[in-house]
């Protein structure tokens, strides 16, 4: 028997073998409920500014990975989750092998040591324009912010408390569909008032100007952006009919996704030129445009308060998640030392997120040592994604090679034209790692071969060496006896 035969639960199925629990019977969900929570777990209005310096542009940039990795991950996805219970690590397990497994999860993992300075960097701004907008583009502040937040989240986390759980599930409706709705609106007004448009909005400039590959870069933000279909995968189940529903609630979540990414994008580009356009601030500099434009400017605090609150409530939710992921895999086949796996009074992997901490207050230092802000943004947003798309290489591989080796196992959906919908997902990834390289048309003043180290060297550190190195450091006895047990008789 190989090991792609063998069942290799995953963290969710450990912590329900630990505790002895079994679902009796799957909830029902509507279609358009998962449509909802898909574009609740995917939309937001951080990238916004990333995409409007290219002004109309934006909407190509946003539509073709769409195409060409929004659909082909949620579709592959929803076969795996409809067949194989848990999620990433025992796809690829299954799939391909348990190592490669490990290496997956620990991906999702490690991507968000760049994430969080990232998205800490761009609440930073965001309290600045409430302070003192100058701040936004000073990196010791910057620094400082992220450090400060980061850590007060590891505190708040470590206490297990219940609270971030509402946080996050508001963060939709205060922080990405009431501002993003406003910004649109005075958008619109704003032109109709016969103002100009800061970025030219004609057929003309429907296409990015071609300058080589870098004129192309931004797109590969946008493959982060549409991160996480994955997740909700796993509801494909819930589903009456998942092989009619789940594709049409899909659909629906793409528009929807659509809607929030493309046009709060064009409503920065018409008030903010793009060579004035901050990447972690642009939100807020629409925003502060557009109040100053209309005499509204008492909102902006209340904006920033939105917008800094749904930011916190993802970060929580993301400081939960992916670590408890890697911990309970870890238990399960030994995969980090013990003090990696110690758990605090209240059950929380607390050393898995000091640890990472401790490099996340490395990377934040940085925002301090690096004149531009928006340089050092783009650099970690970059690294985050190239991080990220070994998980949906991974997953493609595997999805493919499960549907050969195991063509009549259960599934609650099956994919249309599955080797289509991976091949064109594999190239799309593998198009993105590589364009990753190269230095985006906005970032012309620095040297291309640092920025190319600094990527290389964070996708090689991060993907690579250290997931390999806690793999031959492994050992049988950082296994815990309970955990592993639980998952044989599970398994059983």
């Amino acid at each position: 028997m190989s090991a792609a035969d063998v069942p290799v639960p995953d963290g969710a199925a450990t912590a329900a073998a630990t505790k002895r629990v079994k679902a009796v019977a799957t909830p029902r969900m509507t279609w358009v409920t998962l449509a909802l929570m898909t574009t609740s777990s995917v939309a937001s209005l951080r990238s916004s500014p990333t995409m409007a310096v290219y002004g109309l542009a934006c909407v190509f940039l946003y539509v073709v990975p769409a195409i060409v990795f929004l659909l082909p991950t949620a579709l592959v996805s929803a076969e795996l989750a409809s067949g194989w219970e848990g999620g990433v690590y025992n796809w690829v397990a299954q799939g391909l092998s348990k190592p490669l497994g490990f290496l997956a999860v620990w991906c999702q993992f490690a991507m968000t040591i760049f994430y969080y300075p990232s998205l800490l960097a761009y609440v930073a701004s965001t309290i600045a324009y409430v302070v003192d907008p100058s701040l936004a583009s000073n990196g010791l502040y910057t620094a400082i912010v992220i450090m400060v937040l980061y850590w007060t989240g590891v505190w708040v986390s470590s206490r297990g408390t219940g609270a971030v759980a509402g946080l996050a599930s508001w963060g939709l409706i205060i922080g990405t569909l009431i501002p993003g709705a406003l910004l649109v609106v005075l958008g619109f007004v704003f032109l109709g008032q016969g103002n100009a448009s800061a970025a030219p909005m004609t057929a003309s400039h429907l296409l990015p100007a071609w300058t080589g590959l870098a004129s192309l870069v931004l797109i590969v933000n946008n493959f982060l952006s549409y991160s996480g279909m994955e997740m909700n995968a796993v509801h494909v189940s819930s589903l009456k009919n998942p092989g009619k529903e789940f594709p049409r609630s899909m659909f629906l979540a793409v528009g929807m996704v659509l809607l929030i990414f493309i046009l709060p994008a064009l409503a920065i580009s018409w008030v903010v030129p793009a060579d004035q356009l901050s990447l972690t601030a642009g939100v807020m500099q629409a925003f502060d445009a557009f109040f100053q434009y209309f005499h509204i400017g008492w909102l902006t605090p209340l904006i920033a308060v939105g917008l800094v609150a749904a930011s916190l409530g993802g970060m929580l939710t993301w400081l939960a998640g992916p670590s408890k992921g890697l911990l309970m895999i870890s238990r399960q086949e030994g995969y980090l030392p013990p003090s990696l796996q110690k758990l605090n009074k209240h059950g929380i992997q607390q050393n898995i997120l000091v640890a990472q901490g401790v490099v996340t207050t490395a990377i934040a230092l940085m925002y301090a040592l690096i004149p531009n802000v928006s340089s050092v943004y783009w650099i970690f947003s970059v690294i985050t994604t190239q991080v990220y798309l070994i998980v949906y290489l991974l997953m493609f591989a595997a999805a493919m090679r499960l549907r050969k080796l195991q063509p009549n196992h259960p599934r609650g959906y099956r994919a249309p034209a599955l080797g289509v919908l991976c091949v064109v997902g594999l190239l799309a990834s593998a198009a993105a790692m590589v364009i990753g390289f190269v230095p985006s048309s906005q970032f012309g003043g620095g040297s291309i071969w640092a920025y190319i180290g600094i990527v290389g060297g964070g996708l090689l550190l991060l993907g690579v060496i250290v997931p390999f190195g806690f793999l031959k450091a492994s050992k049988p006895e950082w296994r815990d006896p309970a955990v592993a047990a639980a998952v044989e008789e599970e398994a059983a």
